[in-house]
């Protein structure tokens, strides 16, 4: 019996140094696997500027929880060695500052410089973001990773469909995905192929797919003439499943690209990647071609119309609500998001002078020191003063309210603080910071009820779904802004030429599709 008792806590220590090894053993034998990016749309054509405040940072673990398919007992969790970095995303806006863009970049590679080496990098980026006197951020970006992690790395970069692939972004990625419906409902399942074609390369010991094949395809329009509910963008992107399908190709992408920043890489680019060249080749130029071949069949997905048509045909109408897209200066395209002039228009109009007029609600306009003067007039007092075009006042000047006090909310992650004020027949959101309106839950939180109201005006482009849902119809209202609708009235001087629709009469591009070095190749 004492023997046994004596020979008990060496049985436990072999069996704890079994377990331990065995546990070392299998995370030595996982990939190291690292994850940074910056997501932001931003417009040239605004006068905003996005600095640090405008973006929501995440750290370290706390990356994981931006992801559903990293979460604690999901598989591709435990497939990996994972070392998240720094993420930062910020809803759609001006140029970002230099300043702000050096202040991310340095913690992020300092960050991944802590964990080195790595087998593979999740890089998940929007591929719109512009940065005050620099082009190509992204390229940018990707090129100062490598320097931390080497050209060994697998890198799989996730992208937005309105982004732009550069051929330093292509020379610096392996492998490269792409959304595939606008509106984006299948963005997490993006970011999740994404990381699956990441892992199934690193533990299959395949390494950087062999051919990247990429066109440029000069083409620039505006995501509200190219949504995938509609053809030809449907049936043009019904191809992209198939083709990354084949036996031999890894992944395929179609970018409509960033209407609204004057850079030279803005247009539409195909990228294909897999082991087979002449397959992979071959796919690009064939979605190239198909791509060039309907570019006169794109037009705006619901009808469009002035701002002062679009409300005639909102007040006659017996559809509810009848929504109307303040497109101009929609703020998740890039848009200041305070551009006044919808809503002045709106405030001059006749019929909604009376309380009695068609009922209209109005998604938004920020207006901090209106919302100071709210807050204290409290619910169901009277409040006056100025809102909106403090960062974009080229069109309209600031709109002045006068009004009761129907609703205060503090809390929002945008808005911050919100309050709607009754201005006639007219219910005005007002936030202190910029916020979309897009969830029905965004207007009903503030009392108010969208279903049950005549005209609503939304600062939006093409409706997002819970919006489309709703609607009883929908017009898009062609409004001044930083992210204008009517390209060909805007001052591009920037962008390649000739270019569709600007050039309409261009002779054929050379579609052939181009071979991209891989990342350590000259």
């Amino acid at each position: 019996m004492n023997k046994i008792k004596s020979s008990l806590p060496i049985f436990i220590f072999l069996f704890v140094l079994v377990i331990g090894c065995s546990q070392k053993s299998t995370l030595d034998d996982l990939p190291r696997i690292g994850i940074a990016g910056i997501a932001i749309e931003s417009s040239t054509f605004s006068p905003a500027v996005s600095e640090i405040d405008a973006f929501k940072v995440s750290r370290g673990e706390e990356i994981f929880n931006l992801y559903p398919f990293f979460s604690p007992d999901s598989a591709n969790r435990k497939r990996a060695v994972w070392l998240p970095a720094l993420y930062a995303r910020a809803l759609p806006g001006g140029a970002v500052t230099r300043e702000t863009y050096e202040s991310l970049i340095t913690e992020m590679l300092d960050s991944l410089r802590k964990n080195a080496p790595y087998d593979g990098l999740f890089f998940d980026i929007h591929g719109a973001m512009s940065v005050v006197g620099l082009d190509d951020p992204e390229g940018d970006l990707i090129m100062r990773i490598r320097e931390v992690i080497g050209t060994e790395t697998v890198i799989s970069t996730s992208m937005d469909l309105h982004g732009s692939v550069s051929p330093r972004l292509a020379k610096h990625t392996d492998l490269i995905t792409c959304y595939r419906l606008a509106p984006h409902e299948d963005a997490m399942e993006s970011k999740k192929r994404t990381v699956d074609n990441l892992l199934e390369r690193l533990e299959k010991g395949l390494g950087k797919p062999t051919y990247k094949a990429w066109v440029a395809v000069p083409i620039l329009l505006p995501g509200e003439k190219t949504s995938t509910r509609i053809d030809p963008a449907k049936s043009l992107y019904a191809k992209v499943a198939p083709a990354a399908d084949q036996e031999g190709v890894t992944d395929a992408g179609i970018w409509i690209g960033y209407a609204w920043a004057d850079e030279p890489r803005n247009q539409a680019y195909i990228m294909v990647t897999g082991d087979d060249g002449e397959l992979v080749k071959q796919t690009a130029g064939d979605l190239a071609k198909s791509f060039w071949d309907v570019r006169h069949e794109f037009d705006f997905i619901a009808p469009t119309a002035t701002l002062e048509e679009s409300l005639d045909k909102a007040v006659s109408s017996d559809k509810r609500p009848y929504i109307i897209s303040d497109m101009g200066d929609n703020p998740t395209a890039g848009g200041a998001g305070d551009v006044t002039w919808t809503l002045n228009e709106i405030l001059m109009r006749p019929e909604f002078k009376s309380e009695d007029g068609p009922s209209l609600i109005y998604a938004s306009i920020p207006g901090p020191e209106f919302i100071d003067k709210a807050v204290a007039a409290g619910v169901g007092g009277k409040v006056e003063g100025y809102a909106g075009a403090k960062v974009d006042a080229r069109f309209s000047p600031p709109v002045f309210l006068s009004g009761k006090v129907t609703s205060i909310v503090h809390g929002d992650q945008h808005a911050v603080s919100e309050v709607v004020v009754k201005v006639g027949s007219v219910s005005v959101i007002v936030t202190k910071k910029r916020k979309p309106y897009h969830l029905e839950s965004d207007f009903t939180r503030l009392g108010l009820d969208p279903r049950q109201t005549d005209v609503v005006v939304v600062k939006i482009g093409y409706l997002v779904p819970e919006l489309y849902e709703m609607r009883g119809n929908w017009i898009m209202a062609l409004t001044p802004g930083g992210v204008d609708q009517d390209l060909e009235r805007m001052e591009f001087k920037r962008i390649n030429r000739p270019m569709f629709p600007f050039d309409r009469e261009m002779t054929d591009p050379d579609l052939s599709p181009i071979l991209i070095p891989l990342s350590y190749e000259k």
